[in-house]
């Protein structure tokens, strides 16, 4: 942690979204309620497939972790969002400014080993029926969950590594509502190019390589389906269309920052509230209203709870 004592700036000025003031005050609802939507709705999907036993499965394992990991993310950067808005003086210190990176970076790394393991298990459950419960075991699960966050800390610790010792002396403005390594680095007393491209090499990489993994994998299992039923792949788009609609929502923002090495466009920081605040309120939704397995849970503890408070 040497870049720490090396650098002048002890606080970052977070200029945020908007200057307006009914804006604010406007955007400060809008994200409380979304905030709070977050949590409940992930949180619930949380604990019904941990109730219900008939949601014991591959599948239902991997979105109980993905609504933990949504939960994480969003609560990285929406909570502090909401009491700047309040603020005048925006600022986060270099400390907390480091640590919001890091865990920005460790959660999305989770978050895209386990879009890639859903997508696995869609792949394993459409076109290897038979050895559906065979490979997709309890152990095979859980292996997904651990080599998402060594994966997630990998990636992180390789970028962080090289910010950490970065000398900081002026300015200390950033044009964003949170820390991320390439606003960061743009504020460095050094040439930041090769940073920059260390940056766009691991994370842009990363974002890049999963995105065109994943279609790639819908596009296998389009095709083994449209193969084995001669042309009606009416319940494939069905069960696929929700995982597809994540994944644009999540990877759009990633692409848009991290694969071109400087971002010049205010827009990055609008499009991040894609993956902070709506994909995590998305996804209890996408995955409990479009999904008959959990409509029924939902039934059950409903009647649960009405005969328990009945008798």
């Amino acid at each position: 942690m040497g870049g720490l004592n090396n650098s002048v700036i002890s606080e970052f000025v977070l200029l945020g979204l908007s200057s307006s003031l009914k804006t604010k005050i406007c955007l400060m609802f809008i994200f409380s309620l979304l905030y709070l939507g977050i949590i409940l709705g992930n949180l619930f999907v949380l604990f019904l497939v941990i109730l219900d036993s008939h949601l014991h499965s591959p599948m239902y394992f991997l979105l109980a972790n993905l609504s933990l990991i949504d939960v994480g993310l969003s609560s990285t950067t929406v909570p502090k969002m909401i009491t700047d808005l309040l603020n005048e003086h925006k600022v986060i210190s270099f400390q907390g400014c480091m640590a919001q990176i890091c865990f920005i970076h460790i959660i999305g790394g989770v978050e895209m080993v386990l879009l890639i393991a859903m997508a696995f298990d869609r792949y394993t459950a459409i076109c290897k029926p038979l050895h559906y419960l065979t490979i997709m075991n309890p152990k095979m699960c859980v292996s997904f969950v651990v080599i998402g966050w060594i994966t997630g800390i990998v990636h992180a610790m390789s970028q962080f590594a090289f910010v950490i010792n970065l000398p900081f002396c002026g300015p200390n403005r950033v044009d964003s509502f949170y820390c991320d390594f390439p606003r960061i680095i743009k504020l460095a007393c050094i040439d930041g190019y090769k940073f920059q491209f260390i940056i766009a090499a691991n994370s842009g990489f990363m974002s890049l390589g999963t995105f065109f993994l994943l279609f790639l994998s819908y596009a296998f299992i389009l095709v083994t389906v449209w193969k084995r039923s001669k042309g009606d792949l009416s319940k494939a788009f069905v069960t696929l269309s929700a995982h597809i609609t994540v994944v644009l929502l999540f990877f759009t923002p990633c692409m848009f920052l991290y694969v071109w090495p400087f971002p010049t466009s205010p827009l990055d920081k609008y499009l991040f509230i894609v993956d902070f605040a709506i994909t995590p309120i998305l996804n209890p939704a996408i995955y409990t209203l479009r999904n008959k397995d959990m409509k029924m849970a939902i039934k059950k503890l409903h009647k649960q709870q009405y005969y328990t408070s009945f008798c």
